[in-house]
């Protein structure tokens, strides 16, 4: 869809030259020939990028007037995009770590002063995950580490944000930590995953001594059939997870009756709004603790997010106790 609107002018300026100034090909000089312009969103701000453009004139040469643009250009954004490579990171790192959906990364790009559509974000998305892969292809460091480390014990697990996309596959070194492989699919067929583990352990220069992942048939499967023999075991979090699924039920319970006491603070800030003294900034800044301790959960089953909450409403309630000994009022939210 065209724009509907003027873009905003640009608030950086970077100036870049090549830093080659002799053609690769005959060792010539090249000369400045002209420059070209381009915007980049950066999550800096929206930047002007000013390039000189370098050309060889020998007549004799292969590359002649072919242009060489610079170098550091490339450290900000991929050649044809008008979104810079730390934008492509941040969308990456919210799809895929912290399990965000489109919507939600628009939302977050849109709070950082970045114009952006959905279909722009699902792009910046399929460019993250080329760049993955040809990250992870370059494989001479890696390949000196796992020899150092002798054996491999492969972790595999799938990322899916939102349901009916497709699945990023990530295969990793337990031991020392690394991802071997990450490939998105359409669908978690065992074959496909089994074609994944054989492509790792042809790739390995090490044996694989076991594999861990969760309960899923489809792996189990592509494990037996593509790495026979090799020990396998389910993810000690998920045992972990499944044991303690009474204890995260009852938690989960008392956080929702927690919240049901501290509903009424949205009235205590209306009765404040529009004054300066320094009983409402006080008011204000309880409410603020309250809703703060409400949206910051915990991560079951190693971090119980009701007894989180309640021990951050029990601070917020006891600071409140303190205050009121000393001559304040306390706010009436539920107590």
């Amino acid at each position: 869809m065209a724009r509907t609107a003027p873009r905003a002018e640009p608030t950086i300026t970077r100036d870049l030259y090549p830093r080659r100034v002799n053609c690769p090909h005959c060792g010539k000089a090249m000369r400045a020939d002209y420059a070209n312009r381009r915007t980049v969103a950066t999550l800096d701000g929206l930047t002007r990028l000013n390039l000189t453009i370098r050309r060889c004139h020998n007549d004799a040469c292969a590359a002649l007037r072919r242009p060489y643009r610079p170098e550091a250009e490339g450290r900000v954004a991929l050649p044809h995009h008008q979104f810079g490579l730390d934008v492509v990171a941040l969308v990456g790192r919210l799809r895929y770590a912290e399990h965000r959906s489109v919507p939600e990364i628009r939302a977050h790009l849109a709070g950082r002063g970045l114009s952006i559509a959905e279909r722009t974000v699902t792009n910046l998305l399929d460019r993250y995950d080329e760049l993955l892969a040809v990250a992870l292809t370059d494989d001479r460091r890696l390949r000196k580490l796992l020899a150092e480390q002798g054996r491999v014990v492969l972790a595999i697990d799938g990322l899916q944000p939102d349901v009916g996309h497709e699945v990023l596959w990530v295969i990793r070194d337990c031991i020392s930590g690394e991802v071997l492989l990450a490939k998105s699919l359409l669908s978690a067929r065992r074959a496909d995953l089994a074609g994944l583990l054989g492509a790792v352990r042809d790739a390995l220069p090490v044996p694989v001594a076991g594999v861990v992942s969760d309960g899923q048939h489809p792996i189990r499967w592509a494990v037996r059939h593509a790495l026979p023999g090799v020990p396998y075991q389910l993810c000690q979090f998920h045992y972990l997870r499944e044991a303690a699924r009474p204890i995260f039920e009852a938690d989960r319970h008392a956080k929702k009756l927690l919240k049901k006491r501290v509903r009424k603070v949205r009235p205590i800030e209306r009765a404040v709004e529009g004054r300066a003294d320094p009983a409402a900034e006080v008011v204000r800044g309880y409410c603020g603790a309250v809703r703060s301790a409400l949206t910051d959960d915990g991560r079951p089953p190693l971090a119980a997010s009701g007894l989180k909450l309640h021990d951050r409403l029990a601070a917020i309630s006891d600071s409140i106790g303190r205050a009121e000994a000393k001559g304040g009022c306390r706010p009436s939210w539920g107590s």
